[in-house]
């Protein structure tokens, strides 16, 4: 997934504002959940759960993929951005079924965080158990030291 979208560091921030915009017409009842214009494309796919939390100095991040595979989940990270994308399939038969209720979100997904400074690509970890996507960056957690930054002077 590297290099996927270039070096553009607004990237993912456009697929949040844009799903944003659309939870906003859907919630307002502008536009009904089923009724949505356009088919839902990566800029403004679903957006699964998520949890962050520290455990000691490691940053722990949980993101809630039930009804997700292993091998349908990409991590990745540049320039201080960790990206987690991905997509839930449709189960067997499910395009002939008659859905009374659906309320599962089907298709691709993206989430993505700013990590801390001096946080190395050596220091970030995944596991994937029964659903749950769990990401620990060693020491992410762990409060910075400020640095002290030497005046000079211009004058001679």
């Amino acid at each position: 997934m590297a290099g996927e979208h270039g070096e553009n560091p607004f990237h993912g921030v456009v697929d949040a504002i844009a799903e944003w915009n659309r939870m906003r017409e859907v919630g307002s009842g502008r536009v009904a959940p089923d009724r949505e214009p356009r088919r839902r494309t990566h800029a403004d796919a679903w957006v699964p759960s998520t949890d962050i939390l520290a455990q000691d100095d490691d940053l722990v991040i949980r993101v809630s993929l039930s009804g997700v595979q292993p091998d349908d989940v990409a991590i990745a990270f540049s320039q201080g951005g960790l990206v987690v994308s991905g997509q839930r399939r449709t189960g067997p038969g499910d395009d002939e079924a008659t859905f009374y209720v659906q309320e599962r979100h089907y298709g691709p997904f993206r989430r993505n965080w700013t990590l801390p400074a001096g946080v190395d690509e050596d220091d970030i970890s995944a596991d994937f158990d029964n659903g749950l996507l769990e990401i620990r960056v060693k020491g992410g957690a762990a409060p910075a030291e400020p640095r002290t930054i030497a005046i000079g002077s211009r004058s001679r």
